[in-house]
């Protein structure tokens, strides 16, 4: 009922930026959260950045100072600018949303998962 869509990712050399961009569309009556996952090769997904309905975010300690999480409330649309990047941020990142459907269920939906790769 809730489709998460991301766009952005791609090759980038060290120090560089990506920004991604994550759409939600669907029965939506609420949008509790918006954040970013990442997995890497042979690792569990884990949180990268997190924000909520009034803009309170969370960041991973690896990505604090580098990346910034925010969110366009009107369009239902959560984007992630990654700066300075680096190799060990090479993952497929994935957009996550909870919230409640306009049948007032609860809901949590993932995004298909978008590459990113730095180069050293």
């Amino acid at each position: 009922q809730v489709q998460l869509v991301e766009s952005g990712g791609g090759l980038v050399q060290a120090g560089g930026s990506l920004r991604l961009s994550c759409a939600a569309s669907g029965s939506i009556f609420r949008l509790n959260a918006m954040g970013w996952y990442r997995q890497a090769p042979g690792k569990q997904r884990e949180l990268v950045a997190s924000i909520d309905s009034v803009g309170s975010k969370i960041y991973d300690g690896s990505v604090t100072g580098r990346f910034t999480i925010s969110r366009d409330s009107t369009t239902n649309t959560v984007y992630l600018q990654m700066n300075s990047l680096k190799p060990e941020d090479t993952a497929v990142y994935y957009c996550s949303a909870y919230g409640l459907t306009t049948g007032r269920a609860n809901f949590g939906s993932w995004g298909q998962g978008t590459q990113v790769t730095v180069s050293s």
